[in-house]
Protein backbone atom coordinates (compact mmCIF):
# COMPACT_ATOMS: atom_id res chain seq x y z
CA UNK A 1 0.00 0.00 0.00
CA UNK A 2 1.21 3.52 -0.84
CA UNK A 3 0.53 6.63 1.23
CA UNK A 4 0.27 10.23 0.04
CA UNK A 5 0.98 12.57 2.97
CA UNK A 6 0.57 16.32 3.43
CA UNK A 7 0.14 18.85 6.21
CA UNK A 8 -0.32 22.56 6.85
CA UNK A 9 -0.50 24.90 9.84
CA UNK A 10 -1.37 28.56 10.26
CA UNK A 11 -1.11 30.92 13.22
CA UNK A 12 -4.59 32.25 12.41
CA UNK A 13 -5.95 35.78 12.39
CA UNK A 14 -5.52 36.89 16.01
CA UNK A 15 -2.73 35.06 17.83
CA UNK A 16 0.93 36.03 17.68
CA UNK A 17 2.28 32.53 18.37
CA UNK A 18 1.35 29.23 16.77
CA UNK A 19 1.02 26.81 19.68
CA UNK A 20 0.19 23.88 17.38
CA UNK A 21 2.97 21.41 16.56
CA UNK A 22 2.84 18.60 14.05
CA UNK A 23 4.89 15.89 12.41
CA UNK A 24 4.15 13.72 9.39
CA UNK A 25 6.59 11.11 8.16
CA UNK A 26 6.57 7.99 6.01
CA UNK A 27 8.91 5.02 6.25
CA UNK A 28 9.81 2.01 4.10
CA UNK A 29 9.94 -1.03 6.39
CA UNK A 30 10.02 -4.84 6.11
CA UNK A 31 6.22 -4.85 6.48
CA UNK A 32 5.76 -2.22 3.76
CA UNK A 33 5.13 1.51 3.80
CA UNK A 34 4.26 3.03 7.17
CA UNK A 35 3.05 6.56 7.95
CA UNK A 36 3.29 8.34 11.31
CA UNK A 37 1.29 11.51 11.99
CA UNK A 38 1.27 13.50 15.22
CA UNK A 39 -0.64 16.71 15.93
CA UNK A 40 -0.57 18.61 19.24
CA UNK A 41 -2.40 21.79 20.19
CA UNK A 42 -0.69 23.67 23.02
CA UNK A 43 -3.26 25.09 25.37
CA UNK A 44 -3.89 28.68 24.38
CA UNK A 45 -5.18 29.64 27.82
CA UNK A 46 -1.96 28.58 29.47
CA UNK A 47 1.62 29.81 29.21
CA UNK A 48 4.01 28.50 26.58
CA UNK A 49 1.65 25.96 25.01
CA UNK A 50 3.98 25.73 22.02
CA UNK A 51 6.68 24.25 24.27
CA UNK A 52 4.36 21.50 25.52
CA UNK A 53 3.12 20.62 22.04
CA UNK A 54 6.65 20.50 20.59
CA UNK A 55 7.94 18.29 23.42
CA UNK A 56 5.24 15.70 22.75
CA UNK A 57 5.77 15.72 19.00
CA UNK A 58 9.52 15.32 19.50
CA UNK A 59 8.94 12.35 21.79
CA UNK A 60 6.93 10.56 19.10
CA UNK A 61 9.58 11.39 16.51
CA UNK A 62 12.21 9.85 18.79
CA UNK A 63 10.02 6.76 19.17
CA UNK A 64 9.78 6.47 15.38
CA UNK A 65 13.55 6.59 15.07
CA UNK A 66 14.35 4.15 17.88
CA UNK A 67 11.38 1.82 18.36
CA UNK A 68 9.46 1.69 15.09
CA UNK A 69 12.28 -0.04 13.14
CA UNK A 70 12.25 -2.85 15.71
CA UNK A 71 8.47 -3.27 15.71
CA UNK A 72 8.27 -3.12 11.91
CA UNK A 73 10.47 -6.18 11.46
CA UNK A 74 7.23 -8.16 11.64
CA UNK A 75 3.53 -7.56 12.25
CA UNK A 76 2.84 -4.65 14.61
CA UNK A 77 0.37 -5.53 17.37
CA UNK A 78 -2.19 -3.28 19.05
CA UNK A 79 -0.85 -4.16 22.50
CA UNK A 80 2.70 -3.08 21.64
CA UNK A 81 1.54 0.33 20.42
CA UNK A 82 -0.77 0.79 23.40
CA UNK A 83 2.03 0.02 25.84
CA UNK A 84 4.78 2.04 24.17
CA UNK A 85 2.64 5.08 23.38
CA UNK A 86 1.16 5.12 26.89
CA UNK A 87 4.73 5.19 28.19
CA UNK A 88 5.45 8.20 25.95
CA UNK A 89 2.41 10.01 27.36
CA UNK A 90 3.30 9.22 30.97
CA UNK A 91 6.87 10.42 30.44
CA UNK A 92 5.86 13.63 28.69
CA UNK A 93 3.10 14.38 31.18
CA UNK A 94 5.64 14.21 34.01
CA UNK A 95 8.24 16.23 32.11
CA UNK A 96 5.81 18.98 31.12
CA UNK A 97 4.39 19.22 34.65
CA UNK A 98 7.89 19.52 36.08
CA UNK A 99 8.87 22.17 33.54
CA UNK A 100 5.80 24.22 34.45
CA UNK A 101 6.39 23.88 38.19
CA UNK A 102 10.04 24.90 37.86
CA UNK A 103 9.08 28.00 35.86
CA UNK A 104 5.99 28.99 37.83
CA UNK A 105 3.26 28.46 35.25
CA UNK A 106 0.83 25.81 34.01
CA UNK A 107 1.56 24.27 30.63
CA UNK A 108 -0.30 21.63 28.64
CA UNK A 109 -1.25 20.26 25.24
CA UNK A 110 -3.62 17.98 23.41
CA UNK A 111 -2.18 15.13 21.36
CA UNK A 112 -3.53 13.01 18.52
CA UNK A 113 -1.11 10.48 17.05
CA UNK A 114 -1.63 7.93 14.28
CA UNK A 115 0.42 5.09 12.84
CA UNK A 116 -0.78 3.64 9.54
CA UNK A 117 0.44 0.37 8.06
CA UNK A 118 -0.86 -1.49 5.03
CA UNK A 119 -3.20 -3.48 7.27
CA UNK A 120 -3.80 -1.58 10.49
CA UNK A 121 -4.25 1.89 11.99
CA UNK A 122 -3.31 2.82 15.54
CA UNK A 123 -4.57 6.12 16.98
CA UNK A 124 -3.99 7.80 20.35
CA UNK A 125 -5.96 10.80 21.55
CA UNK A 126 -6.01 13.17 24.52
CA UNK A 127 -7.93 16.45 24.36
CA UNK A 128 -9.98 17.95 21.54
CA UNK A 129 -7.80 17.54 18.49
CA UNK A 130 -9.45 14.91 16.30
CA UNK A 131 -8.91 12.03 13.90
CA UNK A 132 -11.29 11.49 10.99
CA UNK A 133 -11.64 8.90 8.24
CA UNK A 134 -12.87 10.26 4.89
CA UNK A 135 -13.94 8.03 2.00
CA UNK A 136 -16.58 7.72 -0.67
CA UNK A 137 -18.96 6.57 2.05
CA UNK A 138 -18.62 9.81 4.00
CA UNK A 139 -16.79 11.20 7.01
CA UNK A 140 -16.32 9.22 10.22
CA UNK A 141 -14.95 10.80 13.39
CA UNK A 142 -12.73 8.22 15.06
CA UNK A 143 -11.82 10.04 18.28
CA UNK A 144 -13.91 11.44 21.13
CA UNK A 145 -13.24 14.92 22.51
CA UNK A 146 -12.17 15.29 26.12
CA UNK A 147 -14.17 18.47 26.74
CA UNK A 148 -16.91 19.71 29.05
CA UNK A 149 -19.05 20.22 25.95
CA UNK A 150 -18.67 16.61 24.80
CA UNK A 151 -19.74 15.43 28.25
CA UNK A 152 -22.79 17.69 28.16
CA UNK A 153 -23.77 16.37 24.72
CA UNK A 154 -23.40 12.77 25.89
CA UNK A 155 -25.60 13.52 28.91
CA UNK A 156 -28.24 15.09 26.65
CA UNK A 157 -27.86 18.54 28.23
CA UNK A 158 -26.73 20.23 25.02
CA UNK A 159 -27.15 19.71 21.27
CA UNK A 160 -24.36 19.75 18.68
CA UNK A 161 -25.73 23.06 17.37
CA UNK A 162 -25.70 24.66 20.83
CA UNK A 163 -22.16 23.41 21.36
CA UNK A 164 -20.89 25.28 18.29
CA UNK A 165 -21.60 28.65 19.91
CA UNK A 166 -20.95 27.78 23.53
CA UNK A 167 -18.37 29.94 25.36
CA UNK A 168 -17.02 26.78 27.03
CA UNK A 169 -16.59 24.76 23.84
CA UNK A 170 -12.80 24.58 24.26
CA UNK A 171 -12.68 23.77 27.99
CA UNK A 172 -10.81 20.47 28.27
CA UNK A 173 -11.39 17.68 30.77
CA UNK A 174 -8.09 16.01 29.87
CA UNK A 175 -4.75 17.08 28.40
CA UNK A 176 -1.05 16.31 28.77
CA UNK A 177 0.84 18.24 31.43
CA UNK A 178 -1.76 19.33 33.97
CA UNK A 179 -2.89 16.31 36.02
CA UNK A 180 -0.59 13.96 37.89
CA UNK A 181 -1.73 11.13 35.63
CA UNK A 182 -3.43 11.05 32.23
CA UNK A 183 -4.86 8.05 30.40
CA UNK A 184 -4.98 8.24 26.59
CA UNK A 185 -7.81 6.93 24.46
CA UNK A 186 -6.62 4.34 21.94
CA UNK A 187 -8.35 3.34 18.71
CA UNK A 188 -7.44 0.46 16.41
CA UNK A 189 -8.82 -0.68 13.07
CA UNK A 190 -8.10 -2.06 9.63
CA UNK A 191 -6.56 0.36 7.13
CA UNK A 192 -8.91 1.02 4.22
CA UNK A 193 -7.76 1.87 0.71
CA UNK A 194 -9.01 4.94 -1.18
CA UNK A 195 -9.41 6.67 2.19
CA UNK A 196 -8.06 9.87 3.73
CA UNK A 197 -7.03 9.75 7.39
CA UNK A 198 -7.12 13.27 8.81
CA UNK A 199 -5.80 14.67 12.10
CA UNK A 200 -6.69 18.27 12.96
CA UNK A 201 -6.64 20.80 15.77
CA UNK A 202 -9.94 22.22 16.98
CA UNK A 203 -9.25 25.46 15.12
CA UNK A 204 -9.39 23.56 11.83
CA UNK A 205 -12.88 22.13 12.28
CA UNK A 206 -14.89 24.71 14.24
CA UNK A 207 -16.21 26.61 11.23
CA UNK A 208 -16.29 24.02 8.44
CA UNK A 209 -18.64 21.09 8.07
CA UNK A 210 -17.83 17.43 7.61
CA UNK A 211 -19.37 17.65 4.16
CA UNK A 212 -16.93 20.44 3.28
CA UNK A 213 -14.08 18.28 4.55
CA UNK A 214 -15.16 15.45 2.27
CA UNK A 215 -15.67 17.69 -0.76
CA UNK A 216 -12.20 19.18 -0.37
CA UNK A 217 -10.16 16.17 0.68
CA UNK A 218 -11.79 13.24 -1.11
CA UNK A 219 -11.30 13.94 -4.80
CA UNK A 220 -10.72 10.74 -6.71
CA UNK A 221 -7.61 9.36 -8.35
CA UNK A 222 -5.67 12.62 -8.71
CA UNK A 223 -3.93 12.47 -5.34
CA UNK A 224 -0.37 13.71 -5.03
CA UNK A 225 1.46 15.69 -2.37
CA UNK A 226 0.81 19.05 -3.99
CA UNK A 227 -2.89 18.60 -4.54
CA UNK A 228 -3.54 17.21 -1.06
CA UNK A 229 -1.55 19.99 0.63
CA UNK A 230 -3.34 22.60 -1.46
CA UNK A 231 -6.74 21.25 -0.42
CA UNK A 232 -5.77 21.39 3.27
CA UNK A 233 -4.56 24.98 2.84
CA UNK A 234 -7.85 25.88 1.12
CA UNK A 235 -9.80 24.65 4.16
CA UNK A 236 -7.52 26.64 6.46
CA UNK A 237 -8.24 29.79 4.43
CA UNK A 238 -11.99 29.13 4.61
CA UNK A 239 -11.72 28.91 8.39
CA UNK A 240 -9.86 32.23 8.51
CA UNK A 241 -12.37 33.92 6.22
CA UNK A 242 -15.18 32.76 8.50
CA UNK A 243 -13.51 34.32 11.52
CA UNK A 244 -11.63 31.48 13.21
CA UNK A 245 -9.24 33.06 15.72
CA UNK A 246 -7.40 29.95 16.90
CA UNK A 247 -4.29 28.36 15.39
CA UNK A 248 -5.33 26.06 12.53
CA UNK A 249 -3.53 22.80 11.69
CA UNK A 250 -4.16 19.52 9.89
CA UNK A 251 -2.27 16.50 8.64
CA UNK A 252 -3.67 14.05 6.11
CA UNK A 253 -2.67 10.61 4.85
CA UNK A 254 -4.30 9.18 1.75
CA UNK A 255 -4.14 5.37 1.64
CA UNK A 256 -4.02 4.31 -2.02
Amino acid sequence: MDFIIASATDVGTKKRINQDSLSLKSFITPIGNVALAVLCDGMGGLSHGEIASRLIVSAFEDWAELNLPILAQSEIYDGDIRRQWTEIINSQNAAIRLFGEQNGFKIGSTVTAMLLTATRYFILNIGDSRAYKISGGGVTRITTDHTVIETEIELGNMTETQALNSPIRSVLTKCVGISETVEPDMFFGDTETDTVYLLCSDGFRHLITEEEMKKALYFGAAYDFGSLKSRIEDLIEINKQRGETDNISAVAVYAK
